[in-house]
């Protein structure tokens, strides 16, 4: 997690340079790698695989629920699902030690997507505005 804290620190001083749609399609590619790894760890490190599902369900949950270019329901703001992708990325990292696989290869494999899960985040423009789920609020009230 120290490399996390790192990896963030440095990539807050770079340039915002991914939009929310490309941050959208990476966290559907992220989810898919967990759905995955869930698939392929299942017979040798059933640990490794529940895991796997875990992580996919947060960001599953985090992506559909978030008010931006692929999202679903629009309930969670944009700048909210960034700081959200922190601690699913810190989860996905720590993991492996909850659930005692930490020596094991396929620790590798979360610690790896947490920290492109932190760069992701840390790289991404935080645009104030809304997309569709706040519009949609506006016109029902």
């Amino acid at each position: 997690m120290l490399m996390q804290r790192g990896v963030a620190a440095l990539s807050s001083r770079m340039p915002k340079v991914v939009s929310p749609k490309q941050h959208a399609i990476a966290d559907y590619i992220t989810l898919g790698g967990f759905a995955l790894m869930a698939a392929l760890f299942w017979k040798r490190n059933k640990r490794a695989a529940v895991a796997s599902i875990i992580c996919a369900g947060a960001e599953a949950t985090n992506t559909m629920l978030t008010d931006f270019p692929g999202g679903i329901t629009g309930v969670i703001s944009y700048r909210n699902h960034l700081r959200i992708d922190m601690g699913v990325a810190a989860t996905c990292s720590a993991l492996p030690n909850f659930m005692g696989f930490e020596d094991e290869p396929e620790a590798k494999y979360f610690r790896a997507l947490g920290l492109s899960i932190t760069t992701l985040a840390a790289l991404s423009e935080e645009k104030a505005r809304t997309y569709q789920g706040r519009e949609r609020l506006r016109r029902s009230a």
